[in-house]
């Protein structure tokens, strides 16, 4: 298990949830989520934003398997998305993929170029986190349900 592998590595650590941090994670998410419906923003923009989204769940994922990455470790939203699907179910490895895929086209839109996202890669993504929403809660419920009733 690839948890494991960054826990020895130092980059993950041992977390202790609470409903009140999931609770907040998951307003982050939803800010996110309407902000990045906001028209008058760019479209890159508001495809950071949705990503910022989909970073958040899969930290809610994270944390609620009993992990955090850890403050000093390079890497964190690569870490952070490519760990849920190791914690959720590995049929989640297709999400977290295209997640990183967006990881690293936000990058470039952060501190490379404008212009780079089209309408439909927005969509796209905004699609997919809100369908990754309902399975974060879907399975905090089967699994966690204390962190989210």
């Amino acid at each position: 298990m690839i948890l494991k592998k960054w826990i020895n590595e130092g980059r993950i650590q041992r977390h202790s949830t609470n409903k009140i941090e999931v609770e907040n994670l998951f307003k982050l998410v939803d800010r996110d989520l309407k902000d990045s419906k906001i028209k008058q923003l760019s479209t890159d923009r508001r495809f950071a934003t949705a990503y910022n989204a989909a970073l958040q769940l899969a930290t809610i994922v994270l944390h609620a398997a009993g992990y955090r990455v850890k403050s000093n470790a390079g890497g964190h939203h690569w870490i952070t998305i490519l760990s849920f699907p190791e914690v959720m179910n590995i049929s989640q490895r297709k999400r977290a993929n295209y997640f990183d895929a967006c990881r690293a086209k936000r990058n470039v839109t952060d501190y490379d170029r404008v212009g780079e996202i089209s309408e439909s890669d927005l969509k796209e993504l905004l699609h997919e986190v809100a369908d990754f929403r309902k399975d974060v809660i879907s399975w905090l419920l089967e699994y966690h349900p204390i962190l989210i009733e």
